[in-house]
């Protein structure tokens, strides 16, 4: 069995796909796909993605502000009050990213520091999101975090320089479809030096569907490509590999099966 460690369920565009979150959910339980994190990336839309997912025993949530919707100053106490629901196992997304907007660059590292502290109050893990912001998103993590703060970087489509600093602060990184893309070169060089038992899967759907399905939405059941592909990428057998990353997110997330 395998795990999406990261998807957007209320994200998803139903009409488009004609499918309901019940059904989008069971193609993907047909696909070994046991458990699923729903990520937040606004606090102002939480209650309502928390609405739609809780009823789903298999599906877990995490709280926070995603960089790129971090618009004003982050409200702690109100992330403390929403992440302390029983169906949050993390806090995030959260992170930094340079690509788009460098106006903003303040409000998101104080916004990052403010999740991290969060993530240690609660001592719960954080979902980084970090796009040309490699040397900020390790000193910030390393200064706040303190060796206290475990997560895992996800999407991770930087390098291995970055990598080996993210496992050296006791981080998980997450792989995406993106490694199945021709382009992603690098990539497929680093997510073969990464050790296994610091490795998750995810879709990050909507967004980033893997080959075959490139340019259609993603959806949580194209995980177990993304883990065919890293599994043949590793030179390792597709059940170690669902066994080992499975085994990981329930670590990390501190979740029972």
């Amino acid at each position: 069995m395998i795990v999406d460690s990261h998807c957007h369920l209320d994200r998803l565009d139903f009409d488009k796909l004609n499918l309901n979150l019940s059904q989008v959910l069971d193609n993907a339980r047909e696909k070994d796909v046991e458990h699923f994190l729903c990520v937040s990336v606004t606090l102002a839309q939480f209650p309502d993605m928390l609405s739609k997912i809780e009823s789903f025993d298999d599906v877990s949530a995490s709280c926070g502000i995603h960089p790129l919707d971090q618009k004003d100053a982050l409200d702690k106490s109100e992330l403390l009050t929403l992440a302390a629901h029983k169906k949050v196992v993390a806090i995030g997304e959260t992170g930094l990213d340079y690509y788009y907007s460098q106006d903003s660059k303040q409000v998101q590292i104080d916004s990052f520091i403010g999740h991290i502290e969060v993530a240690r109050q609660l001592d719960k893990p954080l979902i980084v999101h970090t796009r040309d912001a490699r040397e900020d998103t390790i000193s910030l993590l390393r200064e706040h975090g303190e060796g206290q703060v475990k997560g895992v970087l996800h999407c991770f489509t930087e390098n291995w320089e970055m990598a080996e600093q993210a496992l050296e602060l006791g981080l998980y990184i997450s792989i995406s479809g993106i490694v199945t893309f021709k382009n992603a070169v690098e990539l497929k060089d680093v997510v073969k030096k990464i050790p296994l038992n610091r490795l998750l899967i995810e879709t990050d759907s909507p967004y980033l569907a893997p080959v075959p399905y490139r340019g259609k939405t993603n959806q949580p059941a194209y995980v177990q490509d993304v883990a065919y592909y890293i599994a043949e990428l590793k030179g390792i057998s597709y059940a170690e590999l669902a066994k080992q990353t499975t085994e990981n997110f329930y670590n990390l997330f501190n979740i029972k099966k």
